[in-house]
């Protein structure tokens, strides 16, 4: 229950941080946007019609539609985003930015949509529209989230050029891939696990201390010595990035001949990381 209260107060603020991007960055800019917010931006453009109320809309119609690629906890952390979403789209219209720099615009437009998109996913929920087609490449096709939604984005932004001209749709494109990273970001973190394969003769004792020491899990493969034609076993261990020193201090103490590489690995499910139902 208390994940769950935390998990809705992030989609809050996430919905929050999104709508004020579109209000403060995009709109008065004269920007483009991806999805179907993009699709509400160039109607209420054309005809001035709210974007809260024409996103609860679309997306109410899109989430009827792709509720069966989304889990139960998925699709009610959706509804939640898509109606707070249009709420604070209403609440803060006419909000403006302090600047009046175009790219600077873009720039920050790109960061806190980002952020506040990456809030909503890395949760389980999604602000439905091509979020819920990003999910689906995500779960089907095994593509990033982020990348998938842009490439969904930018079939939207790309229309946008016969309504906003050629400059603005530049600066929407550089605003979306901004965003894409930002978003990329929070999804992910800063790439903080790291996998590590050790090649040691006490390769049982450090095993033993990563287990009580550490609390971390440890796979042992089988190989052989090319050169020496001898048996090795190989230590295979994923950990956080935070924490690589303490186990080359728990490699140090046992064995300083030890054979090390560590590399950056994503997308890390299972106990202790990820629940890969996410």
């Amino acid at each position: 229950m208390k994940k769950r209260i935390i998990d809705i107060i992030t989609i809050l603020i996430g919905s929050f941080i999104f709508a004020f991007a579109i209000n403060v960055f995009v709109i008065p800019n004269h920007f483009g946007e991806g999805g179907v917010t993009g699709i509400t931006i160039i109607l209420y453009y054309v005809f001035q019609w709210s974007p809260g109320l024409v996103s609860i809309i679309i997306n109410s119609l899109l989430l009827i539609v792709g509720y069966r690629f989304l889990d139960r906890t998925a699709t009610i952390y959706t509804i939640i985003a898509v109606t707070f979403y249009s709420v604070f789209l209403h609440f803060t219209a006419g909000w403006s930015a302090l600047s009046d720099n175009l790219i600077i615009n873009a720039i920050f437009g790109g960061v806190f949509t980002g952020v506040g998109i990456g809030l909503i996913i890395r949760v389980g929920g999604t602000t439905a529209g091509t979020t819920i087609l990003a999910r689906i490449m995500n779960k089907y096709l095994d593509w990033n989230v982020s990348y998938a939604l842009l490439f969904f984005d930018l079939i939207v932004a790309f229309s946008s050029y016969f309504i906003i001209g050629a400059e603005a749709l530049m600066f929407t494109i550089v605003m979306l891939y901004i965003g894409t990273k930002v978003m990329d970001f929070i999804i992910e973190g800063l790439n903080s696990q790291k996998a590590v394969m050790i090649v040691s003769n006490e390769q049982a004792l450090i095993a033993e201390r990563v287990n009580t020491l550490m609390d971390r899990g440890v796979t042992v493969f089988y190989g052989k010595g090319n050169y020496t034609n001898t048996p090795k076993d190989i230590l295979y261990i994923v950990i956080t990035k935070q924490e690589v020193s303490a186990l080359k201090k728990i490699v140090k103490a046992i064995d300083k001949n030890a054979f090390i590489t560590i590399h950056d690995v994503r997308n890390v499910f299972g106990e202790g990381f990820v629940d890969i139902s996410k």
